[in-house]
């Protein structure tokens, strides 16, 4: 077995790489996210619909769809595309995400499923180096990593099967060809990042074709980013649907870029790609409904396992941040990230006890090992294992006029993905292949561990923690919410539902709040400042070990009140924007 501290050290390390790469140019100088006064951050109102991202040009561009009439998910389709051009570091057609829609029309909420698969030609030992144990090189850094890209053949199913009727989906694709055909001038987040990750890109020809200056060096704030190549292979989704992305000339150039960088996805693995439309998790907390990303993301399972714990606390009394509300979020959070590693992964390959996990007599049995006075020991947090039954990423919020809404999350894992561009198609690719085990019991680049259920298959989806997240009253929304971030993802959403619904915290409020997060392994607490020293020290007595920093998270969200909407963009993010009409 090995040790807790040799397991905490290498915890500590990924952590720190993952920062590096998450987090703004010159942020390892400067102090970790501080929220800002009370009373300082306000939400945006909006009467007819709303869209709240991470980057304003993709917020805006969804926005005008619903200005001219389309549905929620008429403007997440446009958003998502535009995003690929102006948020690259995670808005993307190089990666994979999920999306819940909730349909007032309908009378129906619906989760699809549009991850990255592995290739074919994957198998259960291809992360391992020849000594047989993980190589994080193999899993994070090379072309094996890469998954088949779900994001095109996603977004145009979620237009098909959901959309208004009023948009091809040639029209929404028309802002993003032109901001890419075009160019813009790069600001905000990206302004950040770029030159941060340079070194990542520069490993790519093509890749740095397009992100450098003529001298080799980033391009940074005010240059202009054209990206003819993306312009093209976006032109012939308009043209051809899917086909255009997953077959022909850009299929072809995809496989042949992946190959000669290593990787072993074909031009057949992208043929035979499919999105899954897949029943929403649903749950109950406090008398509002939750739906939320069924496996193979892990979110929805493992939030309202948690929500599950917390409802049996009377956590509307408990002062918000006091180290009584904090030691049994805490608390919760340990218990059901264990289930998350011990049972969970792509529901076409195994069979988890998803209806156990989420039911309030599990959540009751998982409450009662609970010690109000004393941390759990990771080792003994499952202590109510249930039987066995028969993952740089952004976020965006949309709700129209007609109460649809529709909570997305995507992904290329790392910020900008590996760095590679397959040459002559101006797709940046993903990393995801490192949220699948390595082996059982190694951990990913987020520090989660896994056993396996998630172990690398071909076709198989690796399991996540995306959780994109509807709140329902009464059968409407009253919360649309998700994030990026890892790890990190169901705890930040989690945080922002118990602050809306047990706090009464305005939005923007709850958005805003300084966070904290445990995942089992290893037993330790991430926080952001803002906590209260006394809080931490209290906590502290406990048992628990209380670390800074947190790490990247932006759970841009919408509250749905009497009054109209309330768009709350994330302050960890420079740029994001809530774009109402």
């Amino acid at each position: 077995m090995v040790s807790f501290t040799a397991e905490r050290r290498r915890f500590l390390a990924a952590i720190a790489l993952v920062a590096a790469l998450c987090l703004p140019a010159g942020a390892q100088e400067r102090r970790e996210y501080l929220p800002p006064p009370t009373g300082t951050v306000h939400a945006v109102a909006a009467e007819h619909g709303m869209v709240v991202a991470q980057e304003k040009i993709g917020a805006r561009i969804g926005a005008d769809i619903l200005r001219q009439g389309g549905n929620a998910v008429d403007a997440a389709v446009a958003t998502g595309f535009a995003l690929a051009v102006t948020y690259p570091r995670a808005g993307n057609i190089g990666g994979g995400g999920f999306m819940v829609i909730h349909s007032a029309e309908r009378h129906e909420d619906v989760a699809i499923d549009y991850r990255e698969t592995a290739p074919a030609a994957a198998t259960r030992d291809m992360f391992l180096g020849a000594d047989g144990k993980p190589d994080i090189a193999k899993s994070r850094d090379s072309a094996l990593s890469i998954g088949v890209p779900g994001t095109v053949a996603g977004l145009a199913l979620a237009l098909e099967k959901y959309g208004s009727g009023k948009f091809t989906l040639a029209d929404l694709l028309k802002p993003a060809i032109e901001l890419a055909r075009d160019g813009f001038i790069i600001a905000d987040d990206m302004a950040d990042t770029l030159p941060a990750i340079a070194r990542r890109l520069a490993r790519w020809p093509a890749s740095a074709k397009i992100f450098s200056r003529a001298d080799g060096t980033s391009l940074r704030e005010d240059d202009r980013l054209v990206q003819a190549d993306l312009a093209a292979t976006l032109s012939a989704i308009a043209a051809q649907g899917p086909r255009g992305f997953y077959e022909g000339p850009v299929a072809e150039r995809l496989a042949a870029g992946i190959r000669d960088a290593g990787g072993i996805m074909t031009a057949d693995d992208l043929k035979s790609y499919q999105p899954v439309i897949r029943a929403p998790v649903r749950g109950s907390y406090r008398g509002f409904d939750i739906i939320s990303m069924p496996p193979p993301s892990s979110g929805g399972v493992v939030l309202l396992e948690t929500l599950n714990i917390l409802e049996g606390f009377p956590m509307p009394e408990m002062k918000r941040g006091s180290a009584a509300s904090l030691h049994v979020m805490i608390e919760a959070m340990k218990r059901a990230y264990a289930d998350r590693a011990r049972y969970l992964g792509d529901p076409d390959f195994i069979s988890a006890p998803v209806a156990t996990l989420m039911s309030k007599e599990y959540a009751a049995k998982q409450r009662a090992s609970i010690d109000l006075d004393r941390a759990t020991p990771w080792m003994d947090a499952p202590s109510a294992t249930p039987p066995r039954e028969g993952s740089n990423t952004t976020h965006f919020s949309v709700v129209d006029s007609r109460g649809n809404a529709v909570s997305n999350t995507y992904t290329l894992n790392f910020p900008y993905g590996v760095g590679l561009v397959a040459d002559g198609t101006g797709v940046l690719l993903n990393n995801e292949l490192d949220d699948f085990t390595a082996a059982p019991g190694a951990s990913n680049a987020f520090g989660l561990v896994g056993f396996e259920a998630n172990l690398p298959g071909p076709g198989k989806r690796p399991l996540s923690s995306m959780s994109p997240t509807i709140v329902l009253k009464d059968g409407k929304p009253v919360l649309v919410t998700g994030s990026p971030g890892g790890s990190r993802i169901i705890s930040t959403v989690l945080q922002v539902i118990v602050n809306v619904l047990d706090y009464g915290m305005d939005v923007a409020q709850a958005v805003a709040a300084p966070r904290l997060h445990h995942q089992w392994r290893p037993d330790v607490v991430r926080v952001e400042r803002g906590f209260a020293d006394d809080t931490l020290a209290a906590l502290r007595e406990r048992g628990h070990e209380v670390i800074e920093p947190l790490g990247q998270t932006s759970a841009n969200s919408i509250a749905v009140t009497p009054n109209g909407l309330l768009g709350a963009p994330d302050p960890r993010t420079r740029g994001a924007e809530a774009a109402g009409q």
